[in-house]
């Protein structure tokens, strides 16, 4: 049975964790393939609500064996905190299994992570402030610590006091800041060997074999197409690929396996951070769609930016990522606006653009191009089919479809687990 893979197809926070779960019943493995407890997902079941900021969603469904791959990087001390509040509400977590080779993020990458930020001033990326951009650049450095070095404490030493050799010199005379002990991250870092090592496996080979007994294996990104470190907006992006090809090398398959790459889609558009956003609203419209929305981040808290849907990024995302499906999500927000605009192209120094240009200052400096569509007032919520949902809102998620070039085969149209509109099937 192939891999299934799920991205966001625009700046992240699409609803990729409700996706996921509602395909929990279907798939056998759900896989974290990249980025850290930087890109929280919220999962809403009856009147519970979950949100996970380092473990797949599919922990929450409990036919699923849930996987961390070796393209994440983890926190310890947030993986058992998290794992120790699902526990606590009734979770069964032990299915859990996390790749030796991920890389872990230490004290010293999350001080790095919040003073480079501040010091950077107006230029800042906006990041969470939690380490994943210093971990990740010293595992392209090759001096990065993965989870296999907890159970060798000389070469978990050598690693931390060679890292701070040089950190601790950049903390204390660029930054002025206290230097880091080394001691005291070794201490605290064996201190989690004992409690990680229960979930410890060689997380490709058992894809690959769970792969050859056809089973079905979800592979889950986290943020999105917008924020990939190669085809995002480029410097305001994640530090790893949140994008199909991420998928292949962050969780240890071949591309050959992978049968669906479904898009994550927001019926507007978000983003948070810094960086270029050429529909955002700061007007009454981007206000009531971050309040009726609960446009906050899951692991941040910022408000998120809002905006009318681009339907140049959705294009963009249908072709870097080789989407075969979109999931819409949030339709129901947009209940009762008469007229909803939708962008459709950009307008860059007095040209029509359709496609969204690989040139940085282009982008920039892109100006939306709309059209209107009508809008709808009645209630969406209880819809249970596609036919159930009024003219207008059908007229506009067909018309999302026909402009992003892939068909919707999900809709959101409410928090719920139950509150989707399942089209085509994914499995």
């Amino acid at each position: 049975m192939p891999a299934l893979v799920l991205v966001g197809a625009q700046w992240g926070d699409e609803g990729k964790g409700k996706a996921t779960d509602l395909l929990g019943g279907s798939v056998d493995y759900v896989v974290r393939y990249q980025g850290g407890n930087n890109a929280g997902h919220t999962v809403v079941i009856g009147d519970q609500k979950y949100a996970l900021h380092l473990l797949p969603s599919g922990i929450l469904s409990p036919n699923v064996t849930p996987v961390i791959g070796n393209g994440v990087v983890i926190d310890p001390g947030v993986l058992l905190s998290e794992l120790n509040g699902l526990n606590e509400r009734g979770i069964d977590t032990s299915k859990l299994l996390i790749s030796g080779n991920a890389h872990l993020i230490t004290p010293y990458h999350r001080t790095l992570d919040k003073v480079t930020e501040r010091f950077l001033g107006k230029r800042r990326i906006g990041t969470t402030g939690r380490g994943i951009g210093p971990t990740y650049a010293d595992k392209i450095n090759r001096v990065g610590i993965r989870v296999q070095d907890l159970f060798d404490e000389s070469i978990l030493q050598q690693k931390i006091e060679a890292a701070l050799h040089d950190k601790n010199q950049i903390l204390v005379k660029l930054y002025n800041r206290r230097a880091i002990p080394a001691d005291l991250v070794l201490q605290e870092y064996l201190g989690y060997a004992e409690k990680i090592k229960p979930f410890l496996a060689d997380t490709t080979l058992v894809l690959d074999e769970a792969l050859k007994a056809n089973k079905v294996v979800l592979l889950e990104g986290g943020q999105g197409t917008l924020l990939d470190v190669d085809h995002g907006t480029y410097p305001f992006v994640t530090s790893s690929n949140p994008t199909s090809g991420g998928a292949c090398t962050g969780a240890g398959i071949g591309p050959t396996k992978i049968d669906r790459v479904i898009g994550i889609l927001k019926a507007y558009t978000t983003r948070v951070g810094s960086g270029p956003f050429p529909t955002e609203l700061l007007d009454a419209d981007g206000e009531a769609l971050r309040r009726i929305g609960g446009e906050r981040g899951v692991t941040t808290g910022r408000d998120r930016r809002c905006g009318w849907f681009d339907a140049v990024i959705a294009r963009y995302a249908t072709r870097v990522n080789g989407l075969t499906d979109f999931f819409l999500t949030k339709l129901d927000v947009l209940t009762g606006w008469e007229q909803i605009p939708v962008c459709v192209a950009y307008e860059i120094d007095g040209k029509r653009v359709e496609e969204l240009p690989y040139n940085q200052s282009d982008f920039h400096h892109a100006k939306p191009i709309y059209e209107t569509l009508p809008g709808w007032t009645e209630d969406i919520s209880k819809a249970q089919t596609f036919a159930d949902l009024p003219k207008n809102a059908q007229a506009y998620v067909r018309a999302l479809e026909e402009m992003s070039g892939a068909p919707i085969s999900a809709i959101g149209v409410g928090p719920g687990r139950t509150e989707t509109i399942q089209i085509n099937s994914f499995v």
